[in-house]
């Protein structure tokens, strides 16, 4: 089974940048996303990426991280980029992929519902 890696965490201050990396074992998905959560919180949904439309890859990104990430693929990897960072942004992320090919376009690509593997996550901890 593809298996989901994640890498780019680490420690950096506020208004710093970080790259998380997600490396899989095969192709990648065609529906991937970025999660976080933190310590006390519930997980959060913070970009994904969809490649099953016709016109090409959409991106989406939550309210929380807008404006601030990116989200990037290639042939074996999902990256998500964070900017201008926050102590708030301090989580573990996670890197998921939807392994079925039905989508139900009434659930939003940031619920957590789509996906069904999961990376072991990487740490993000913003701090001066």
């Amino acid at each position: 089974q593809v298996q989901l890696v994640e890498s780019g965490g680490g420690s950096v201050q506020p208004g710093g940048s970080l790259r998380l990396s997600c490396a899989t074992s095969g192709d990648i998905y065609r529906r991937m996303a970025w999660f976080r959560q933190a310590p006390g919180k519930v997980r959060e949904g913070v970009a994904a990426v969809y490649t099953i439309f016709i016109s090409g890859p959409r991106t989406y990104l939550s309210d929380s991280v807008k404006g601030r990430a990116s989200i990037f693929i290639s042939k074996n990897t999902v990256d998500l980029e964070l900017n201008s960072l926050k102590p708030e942004d301090t989580a573990m992320y996670y890197c998921a992929a939807a392994t079925s090919p039905s989508v139900d376009h009434g659930v939003s690509p940031l619920d957590s519902k789509n996906y069904d593997l999961w990376g072991q996550g990487t740490q993000v901890t913003v701090s001066p």
